[in-house]
């Protein structure tokens, strides 16, 4: 079967799989129809994601088609549609008895620690599916940039009372920004890039948008989430949250984050960190892009073909081509 390697940083090639196995007793045999492309899969093909060894198969906002099923699955079928959690977690280790699959001591995430969904076939454990009677590929493969945020957002116990400031609108903060407007309606978001700034004025409307963090000095906020990935800019966040106030790191970053102690202290803040998203989050973001409540028509700004992929990875990179999230049709 086909599928693409990245064989080493900016070397995206063609290459030919044998055909996976028949799945085991708890396993599924998916076809691979829809392949989110994120910050984590740009950061791989640069060189600078530093959980990625090569050669690698990306992808692991994925959008399936169930083939076949293992004996001891009941509740799912062949030509079921289905996205994917693509953590893969060992089920007995401190966080996972916690039931914090999400930060799973051992973790391994595909397209990171091991081969992900820029293939034609894969089998992948029963459980770890999500099924929809409804979405299309394209919205399955959403489910897992949405669930980053829906899991931020749930870290941070927004209540309808909080404040919220959001720094950065790719991706990842659009994520945490469809979840927090559904606790509140107080949200400002920071945003230095004006074409983001646009988008989130035509599909957020009575969003308020700052073009700096210094815009928001004066006015401090009770929850700040930083979604930037950003050293300089997680650290200035504490100087955005109220006295009492809460700040939540989404993005992630290999440099070391200089916090002002004293400053943290006086204002008794607190700091959490959220990483991934739980298994419970993917079947509540399907129900809510189902009913309607969530509207992903607007994040798919560009699609391609997977055999395409090495001439449209460079050019999605390019800050003029405006992408929100592209998608990879696999066929």
């Amino acid at each position: 079967m086909r599928a693409i390697s990245l064989s080493r940083p900016e070397t995206l090639l063609p290459i030919t799989l044998p055909e996976p196995a028949a799945p085991g007793p708890d396993q599924a045999l998916v076809a691979v129809r829809a392949v989110g492309i994120c910050g984590t899969d740009f950061s791989g093909y640069l060189g600078r994601m530093p959980f990625i060894d090569y050669p690698r198969i990306l992808g692991h906002e994925l959008g399936v088609e169930i083939l076949s099923v293992g004996a001891e699955i009941k509740d799912l079928r062949p030509g079921d549609r289905c996205s994917v959690e693509p953590y893969l977690h060992c089920g007995h280790c401190h966080a996972c008895r916690q039931g914090k699959t999400n930060c799973c001591e051992s973790l391994e995430v595909l397209g990171v620690h091991r081969d992900g969904g820029l293939c034609q076939r894969m089998l992948l454990p029963a459980s770890k599916l999500h099924r929809s009677t409804s979405l299309s590929f394209d919205q399955l493969a959403l489910v897992e940039t949405l669930g980053i945020g829906c899991h931020a957002v749930e870290r941070a116990a927004l209540s309808p009372t909080d404040d919220v400031i959001i720094i950065g609108a790719g991706p990842i903060g659009l994520a945490v920004l469809e979840f927090a407007r559904l606790k509140t309606s107080q949200i400002r978001v920071i945003e230095l890039n004006p074409d983001r700034r646009q988008f989130v004025s035509q599909h957020y409307p009575g969003i308020e948008l700052l073009e700096s963090a210094a815009a928001a000095n004066d006015h401090p906020a009770q929850v700040i989430f930083d979604a930037t990935g950003h050293p300089d800019s997680m650290a200035g966040s504490l100087t955005l949250a109220r006295f009492t106030g809460r700040l939540i790191f989404v993005g992630i970053t290999k440099s070391p984050v200089l916090l002002d102690d004293p400053l943290f202290h006086r204002r008794e803040l607190t700091l959490l960190a959220s990483r991934n998203a739980l298994s419970s989050d993917f079947p509540k973001i399907i129900r809510l892009i189902e009913q309607g409540t969530i509207d992903t028509s607007h994040w798919m700004t560009h699609r391609g073909q997977m055999d395409a992929l090495s001439d449209l990875m460079p050019q999605w990179l390019l800050p003029a081509s405006r992408v929100v999230k592209a998608i990879v049709n696999v066929e």
